[in-house]
């Protein structure tokens, strides 16, 4: 858990290694900071990077609250902004995080404060309204979505739910199973995943949308071609509406590029590092 405002906690779980400007990292839905491991060992060579787990998701707090949607979590992060005083920060999501992320520019531009971000890197990431993941879909069935949770063998489920989202299905490990299904085994992580799930897309997404191209931060966008999940055209849609972005695609990559394709992402994510957009 992470202090607040006022040395109140926070119900994220924040690791921090290395030194150097910041960059902050958010992960996807159902997923935890081990999404980065591939990166964290180089990047925190040049940068303080800074592995935050979400609200409700790996080793974060899962408090029974209704506040799980994407705008609540999008302010938990610019409060540890605030609280950690972040400048020259790079703010960095996957997926789900990456709408978040794009949540945090918004709230820190609103509050005069988006000058606390150097750069923005949107990584497969949800932003505009696209058809639902079946989870976001089940979660219209809490009950049913519990129980199948529950009854489901979660290292069975999580190897199938990564083979659908990963270009090659092949290649998803023992250790990727292994490092997302933990949460799978509790009532209060399952609880939490079906809360967010039901929040997944703010209902005013399309007065967040439009707020897009006041986002004057240079971005990069790494997409997966054969992305299943996000498809290719949302990074593409960003790129245009983003005033200061950058797609780069990553072939024969689906929706985790930091998983399949670590060494060219981190090779696209360092480039953008060091000589910006």
């Amino acid at each position: 858990m992470s202090s607040g405002d006022g040395g109140l906690p926070l119900p994220l779980h924040v690791e921090s290694r290395g030194s150097g400007p910041p960059i902050l990292l958010l992960h996807g839905y159902a997923a935890n900071a081990f999404s980065f491991h591939a990166w964290t060992e180089e990047l925190s060579q040049e940068r303080e990077v800074i592995l935050v787990e979400l609200k409700g998701f790996g080793a974060a707090p899962k408090p029974e609250d209704d506040r799980y949607g994407p705008k609540d979590l999008a302010e938990l992060v610019v409060r540890l902004i605030q609280a950690r005083d972040l400048r020259d920060l790079c703010l960095l999501g996957h997926s789900f995080g990456g709408g978040v992320a794009l949540l945090v520019a918004i709230r820190l531009l609103a509050r005069g404060e988006l000058d606390r971000l150097s750069s923005l890197v949107i990584v497969s990431g949800a932003a505009y309204h696209q058809p639902l993941p079946p989870f976001a879909r089940w979660a219209s069935w809490p009950r049913l979505w519990l129980t199948a949770l529950r009854v489901l063998p979660s290292r069975a489920l999580i190897r199938r739910v990564l083979r659908t989202i990963v270009h090659d299905p092949a290649t998803v490990t023992r250790t990727q199973v292994e490092a997302y299904s933990g949460q799978l085994r509790s009532p209060e992580g399952r609880r939490a995943m079906l809360e967010v799930a039901r929040r997944i897309v703010p209902p005013d997404l399309d007065v967040l949308v439009a707020q897009y191209p006041d986002l004057h931060v240079p971005a990069l966008l790494l997409w997966g071609r054969q992305d299943p999940v996000v498809p290719l055209w949302v990074g593409e849609r960003l790129e245009r509406e983003l005033p200061a972005a950058r797609l780069v695609v990553l072939d024969a990559c689906g929706h985790l590029p930091a998983e399949e394709r670590p060494r060219e992402s981190l090779a696209a994510l360092l480039e953008f590092l060091r000589e910006g957009v």
